[in-house]
């Protein structure tokens, strides 16, 4: 609705896994590498943790994209909280074995392994990629690590690839988990975005829309989303779409700190979500210097972009006035 005003050919900031806009940071190099290796290695069990919004499953989308062919067969459960017998139905499915097998775990383990060993004899993998793996319960937890234990004397064939947030580490501390633990080959973390990367995260997002990151945001304003966001990406997205909405309404152009402000208000967003809190935004009065470093130069010079109907401008400026919205 507002692509044209800014320049865009799409919206950057949806809310949706797209690997065109994946933005790596070195720690998200190095969960991506972990979990290709991971999967194409054998390793057992690699545990993929961070924060709720940080990009894990745009990671494993990704990784999916990337893993598409013949030799590689992957199971991805998305939705983990079911019963034992509806794992079982899912695997079953996945695996394109009978619907009937899923009713005998017996049949379904013995039909399991004969495949994933077949496809190991082949050159091929078989991984089971779960995401949101905090959420799983505990009966199908034990069930996950035994699947795990699916293996030649040499090497796993049923790699498995745990996606969660970071309660899922607290859980596994438990002493009720400690195998499955001691079973975990690879474990890396996705930590929020700092100051830089949030300017270099959305500066990308918008190049890959079409459109220029300076003559968008000014640069005060992308600092006022790390504030706000935590250096969270999928907050950031949340405050910058709504934020261009805003902007459209009330023709302004670049976007400055003050609608950021006003849309995190409306978001109730502080920015602590995720950071700890020495690193905290702390109250500032009007002229005191940003304790940051600042972001890259791409988006210190805005420039003045082309304009929009006005009649589509007041309809939005009405949404806005109207607008409350609770992000959780």
């Amino acid at each position: 609705m507002y692509e044209a005003y800014y320049g865009l050919k799409e919206r950057p900031f949806d809310l949706t896994t797209n690997p065109r806009f994946l933005f790596l940071t070195a720690r998200h190099r190095e969960a991506l590498s972990n979990l290709q290796y991971g999967i194409t290695s054998h390793k057992g069990i690699t545990l993929l943790l961070g924060e709720a919004g940080t990009g894990k499953s745009t990671l494993v989308r990704t990784v999916l994209d990337r893993q598409r062919s013949d030799d590689v067969k992957t199971i991805y459960l998305s939705n983990p909280t079911l019963t034992r017998p509806e794992f079982f139905e899912f695997m079953a499915f996945e695996l394109g074995l009978n619907g009937e097998i899923a009713r005998s775990k017996t049949l379904l383990l013995r039909e399991l392994n004969e495949l994933v060993l077949q496809r190991h004899r082949s050159g091929g993998t078989t991984a089971l990629i779960i995401d949101e793996a905090q959420s799983l319960p505990p009966e199908l937890l034990e069930e996950v690590r035994l699947l795990a234990n699916v293996e030649t004397a040499s090497e796993k064939l049923l790699p498995v690839v745990l996606i969660g947030q970071p309660e899922l580490a607290e859980r596994l501390n438990h002493p009720a988990w400690r195998q499955m633990k001691q079973r975990i080959g690879l474990r890396c973390s996705l930590e929020p975005l700092d100051l830089r990367e949030t300017a270099a995260y959305i500066t990308k997002r918008i190049r890959i829309a079409g459109g220029d990151s300076g003559a968008i945001f000014l640069r005060d304003a992308v600092i006022a989303v790390y504030d706000r966001s935590g250096g969270i990406p999928r907050t950031i997205n949340v405050i910058c779409d709504n934020a261009l909405v805003s902007g459209f309404a009330l023709d302004q152009r670049p976007v400055g700190p003050e609608i950021i402000q006003e849309v995190a208000k409306d978001f109730d967003l502080d920015g602590h979500v995720g950071r700890p809190v020495a690193e905290r935004p702390v109250a500032r009065t009007a002229g005191t210097p940003v304790p940051m470093r600042p972001p890259p130069d791409e988006v210190d010079e805005p420039v003045i972009a082309a304009g929009a109907g006005a009649e589509s401008r007041e309809y939005f400026s009405f949404f806005k006035r109207r607008r409350r919205f609770s992000f959780f």
